[in-house]
């Protein structure tokens, strides 16, 4: 925190993570040097680098040129998404800390909308809404099947639940990461969920987080997210991921996920030949609950792959 004239004057450190996409990461450093000013705030920004072969850091010393914002670059050398945001933190000199990912484009005045939510709320941390943008090549399937498009609150709802966190989009206060603690957990490195993990944890200890629907933020869809193998990966993996979490609780707990997911895919599936002349946009649902639940039966006999992430 700054003392400037007297007044206590916070310091927010933007973090963002970034492998291969120099184009994105372009287009998010673009918005976040034209975040609206605030008297109440400065910030900075954190770019870490999860390509050994340091692919974005011409792009970041570019934007060092063109702005009297500071910005730090860094690399993690393993390729760990967990370890890429561990890095983040660590360079952060803010006593807030924020999280938007490469491929995403905040609006004008997200910043300052997370940060009065957050004094308004006396909260830990503030989440807000990531949208899809998509191209107009883009097929209308996709665009129809919301499959991207995440749960939104009102302004100011508490958020009770991990499965509704993330840190694409998101402030937090810097106690959240205390020295002698694990942050992000290395174990979800590759597979994804270091997130939901992270808030969990603090969710169990009484840490209270809250929504901010202004705080506008809007993913790039690229061109190899508009095939269906990507997202029915996606699922699998989530069906396998939480499989062998249930997998390490007790034998009794194990059988009862292997029913529960075996009873899923034969709900979807029977939905999925009731839905096919509804369209691609509404059947593709049904197939995606099947992988996810395909992926809880296998997990449940200690059958996992497609763990990592492309």
């Amino acid at each position: 925190m700054i003392n400037k004239n007297t007044q206590q004057v916070d310091l927010i450190s933007v973090c963002v993570c970034t492998y291969k996409r120099p184009e994105m990461l372009t287009s998010a450093l673009n918005a976040l040097i034209s975040q609206k000013k605030s008297e109440s705030y400065f910030f900075e920004i954190i770019i870490v680098d999860n390509d050994f072969m340091r692919s974005s850091e011409n792009t970041v010393n570019e934007f060092k040129n063109c702005t009297s914002l500071e910005i730090k670059y860094d690399c993690e050398p393993e390729q760990n998404i967990a370890l890429a945001r561990n890095r983040a933190v660590t360079n952060a000199n803010g006593n807030l800390i924020a999280f938007i990912d490469d491929d995403e484009v905040p609006i004008k005045n997200w910043l300052c909308e997370l940060y009065n939510t957050l004094k308004r709320n006396d909260a830990d941390g503030v989440l807000g809404p990531v949208l899809p943008y998509y191209s107009d090549e883009a097929p209308e399937w996709i665009k129809k099947c919301n499959i991207i498009e995440r749960k939104r609150f009102k302004t100011g709802t508490l958020i009770k639940s991990s499965r509704d966190t993330r840190t694409g989009n998101v402030l937090l206060v810097h106690s959240l990461f205390p020295e002698d603690k694990v942050w992000f957990d290395p174990a979800f490195g590759k597979t994804g969920g270091e997130d939901v993990d992270f808030f969990k944890r603090h969710l169990k200890t009484g840490r209270e987080f809250v929504w901010c629907d202004e705080a506008l933020a809007y993913e790039t869809i690229p061109q190899d997210r508009w095939k269906c193998v990507y997202y029915i990966k996606r699922y699998f993996r989530a069906g396998t991921i939480n499989g062998e979490r249930i997998a390490k609780q007790n034998y009794l707990v194990t059988v009862r996920n292997f029913f529960k997911s075996m009873l899923g895919v034969i709900y979807w599936l029977a939905k999925f030949f009731f839905c096919l002349p509804l369209g691609k946009h509404v059947w593709f649902k049904a197939v995606l609950k099947i992988s996810y639940f395909c992926g809880g039966v296998l997990s449940s006999f200690g059958i996992s792959f497609l763990r990592e992430r492309d």
